[in-house]
């Protein structure tokens, strides 16, 4: 019976530190995790802004083209535009590239 409980007692002792191992390393990856979501959206918001700048740039190119006189719409792209004369499928093209970088 003694020795039944010594066993016991070493059992206990050894399942006591595995659990104090397991929640030393729970909340070390809790820290580790926390930093790393952290640098992520560090990333995600550069990205972010550098995507801005792209849609931005496309847009000046965009309505550079059309103002020099040729359309930017599928039906057209390339072809001489009237003088004077605005193309309602280019300037749509235009307003939903403007409408999508405020959103």
């Amino acid at each position: 019976m003694r020795q039944t409980l010594e066993a016991m007692s070493k059992m206990v002792g050894g399942l006591e530190d595995d659990i104090l191992n397991a929640l030393k390393e729970n909340t070390e990856l809790k820290v580790e995790n926390q930093l790393l979501r952290e640098k992520l959206d560090k990333v995600t918001a550069k990205k972010t802004d550098k995507e801005v700048i792209k849609s931005q740039n496309g847009l000046e190119s965009l309505r550079k083209i059309y103002d020099s006189g040729y359309h930017i719409c599928n039906m057209y792209y390339g072809t001489h535009r009237d003088p004077g004369a605005d193309c309602m499928f280019c300037l749509d093209i235009l307003d939903n590239f403007e409408n999508r970088g405020k959103i």
